[in-house]
């Protein structure tokens, strides 16, 4: 009998952006800039940051297990009953957790084969049978999604902005496709891009579009610039959420992220300015992209993905900037070839890529 299951010998493991040191040390460039990963490049929170700092003597304690202080300020916030709410080492953490909670032996997954690669790996890695549905024109094709429900489905993955593509499903969209959802089905709604979103008229933010089946998820490692803490957070109908809490490790997030997280939620002002800041750096580089006539996907995030006529003009430019010392997200391993992700940074950094992309497309024009 052997020792390790055949889905996960057979796992491609997940490769992360490369770091900034890495690049310099392989390069030997003393500037490099990362555009790759979606960070908000304006760093973390100071009040996050500010109450970490005090809180560093309580380190030697173990977190609060069921994360009460934590779950309560994002019930507050969101008009929620703690109940509702659940949280976790980042969004996958989240994910993991209703994975190992809600799916049995024989029930099947659907999800969108390039979507967030993320989810792809836990998907893969719990054994169930997965029905991949190609996008429709870099979107969500729901339609095509719900045609493959049957008897075993048990689970659905939709990220409303997608990433790696930046698009997004309206609320006629979600409804529509919701009607055809059986309510034995769950539907896991990632909305990490939430913050860079939600001023669409259109978006259907889940906390007023609520069903008994759908759990959302939803991150800190974005907007709120804590990545490096890794806090998560969900929001479901209390049944679910009793039975995940059952379920998730019980001293995750850390002690440190979840005082974060917290402090994080009153700074307002800085998430303000950061998407404020973001929106109009993508406005710059969509003004850019279309001077020059290059093709893009309209996005609903922090980031813009580049279409190229071919895999290999694709890789060109990211080796290309790389050189230049700009670090880009080539989407090979989303399926997605031709396309390179370019997460929007700061002021200078925009600039900088820029500059650096005139240089480029004049040499190779």
């Amino acid at each position: 009998m052997p020792l390790v299951p055949k889905n996960i010998e057979k796992l491609q493991t997940y490769k992360p952006g490369q770091s900034i040191a890495e690049i310099k040390r392989q390069l030997g460039l003393s500037k490099v800039i990362k555009l790759a990963s979606n960070e908000n490049p304006f760093g973390s929170s100071p009040m996050a940051l500010e109450a970490v700092r005090s809180s560093l003597n309580e380190n030697f304690r173990y977190p609060d297990a069921a994360a009460i202080l934590l779950r309560s300020k994002l019930a507050d916030k969101f008009d929620l009953n703690l109940s509702n709410v659940t949280v976790g080492a980042g969004s996958e953490g989240v994910m993991s957790a209703i994975m190992r909670t809600f799916l049995r032996q024989r029930d099947e997954i659907i999800g969108s084969k390039n979507s967030f690669i993320g989810f792809r790996v836990l998907a893969n890695a719990s054994g169930n049978r997965i029905n991949w549905i190609s996008l429709k024109n870099y979107r969500h094709d729901l339609i095509e999604m719900a045609k493959y429900i049957n008897e075993y489905t048990k689970l659905i993955y939709l990220a409303n902005p997608d990433n790696p593509t930046g698009t997004y499903f309206t609320i006629d969209e979600f409804d529509h496709f919701m009607k055809l959802v059986p309510e034995r089905v769950l539907v896991l709604l990632d909305e990490a891009y939430f913050e860079y979103a939600q001023h669409l008229d259109d978006y259907p933010d889940s906390m007023y579009y609520r069903y008994d089946n759908v759990i959302t998820i939803r991150t800190f490692s974005k907007a709120h610039g804590l990545a490096g803490f890794r806090v998560g957070y969900g929001f479901a109908h209390e049944y679910l959420i009793k039975n995940l809490l059952k379920v998730k490790l019980p001293f995750e997030p850390s002690w440190p992220a979840q005082i974060a997280a917290i402090a994080a939620l009153d700074d307002n002002a800085y998430i303000q300015k950061a998407v404020e800041t973001c929106k109009q750096g993508k406005k710059k580089m969509e003004t850019i992209f279309n001077e020059i006539d290059l093709e893009y996907i309209p996005s609903a995030t922090n980031f813009l993905t580049l279409v190229f006529k071919s895999k290999r003009e694709a890789v060109t430019f990211t080796n290309s900037m790389l050189r230049k010392g700009i670090i880009l997200r080539h989407l090979a391993g989303w399926g997605l070839p031709d396309c390179v992700r370019v997460t929007i940074g700061t002021d200078s950094e925009n600039d900088y890529f820029i500059n650096c992309l005139s240089e480029i497309i004049c040499r190779t024009s």
